[in-house]
């Protein structure tokens, strides 16, 4: 990457180790101009909780390997680590990266808490990835942050290692999940009638097609954390250029998600003579 390809903003993001999701969708929804760097969070520690807890700890350490690469915002791509950690230490950790970078630092949590004030958003829905114990954590990050969550849509087979107390698979089952099983969440959420917004969380989902989706036949605004993780980094760098309303509808990236989506087509076999 260079920074020809980031006239308008170039964007360092930080991406929990093993996360699969977060830099495909994040290049998607980026408009012509804004391109990324990222680095990866690391931690050894033996359970998801402690690792969560850890991506704070090391988080400017691993903001530090930018060393004086142009970027412009810091994007935090982890919504756990916000859960646990709540609203005080996530403003802390932000307040202390942005005066040592010199840029805006958010998580994809804060990014959401901007987006859901920016639609006037009050009360809210969650499809949720997670096992109970990192579900009840996001309820309770939400409400600490002024939002009544008024329904929670769980998978039915949540992971069978409890993902915030126990040693996980080696592979977070979270990051094996398809669209159509994420969209699959939003069945019993989109036309709720008590519910200013649905949020899809983590980002560790893939969520850009059942949201584009949703968005396009409900009554219900649906968002995901990684919606506005990408939306909040352009934001930042010029705010209002791309009203929320227009990333919600895809306008910008719908395409792209298309291209990238599309069955791959086989060459045709050989004939024989």
């Amino acid at each position: 990457m260079t920074v020809e390809y980031a006239r308008r903003g170039l964007i360092g993001l930080l991406t929990p180790q093993a996360n699969t999701t977060v830099e495909p969708e994040f290049g998607i929804l980026m408009p012509a101009g804004f391109a990324h760097v990222n680095a990866r969070l690391l931690s050894r520690q033996g359970t998801i909780k402690a690792r969560l807890a850890e991506y704070f700890v090391v988080a400017a350490q691993t903001a530090r390997q930018f060393s004086n690469a142009p970027v412009r915002a810091l994007a935090l791509a982890c919504t756990g680590s916000s859960y646990l950690a709540g609203r005080e230490r996530e403003a802390a950790l932000l307040s202390a990266l942005t005066d040592e970078f010199g840029v805006p630092a958010f998580t994809a949590a804060s990014a959401v808490v901007d987006a859901l004030c920016a639609l006037g958003a009050r009360r809210i829905a969650l499809a949720s990835p997670y096992p109970p114990a990192l579900t009840q954590a996001s309820v309770g990050y939400w409400q600490s942050q002024g939002f009544e969550v008024t329904a929670v849509a769980e998978l039915a087979e949540p992971a069978k290692s409890d993902a915030v107390t126990a040693e996980p698979a080696p592979f977070h089952p979270i990051y094996a999940l398809s669209a159509d099983t994420a969209g699959g969440l939003l069945t019993a959420l989109a036309r709720r009638t008590d519910t200013d917004a649905v949020l899809m969380l983590g980002t560790g989902m893939p969520t850009l097609a059942p949201l584009l989706a949703a968005n396009a036949g409900g009554t219900v605004p649906v968002l995901s954390c990684m919606l506005c993780l990408g939306w909040k980094a352009v934001d930042v760098i010029e705010p209002g250029a791309l009203p929320l309303a227009g990333w919600m509808t895809g306008t910008h990236w719908s395409a792209r998600l298309a291209e990238h989506t599309q069955p791959v087509a086989k060459p045709p076999s050989a004939s024989r003579s």
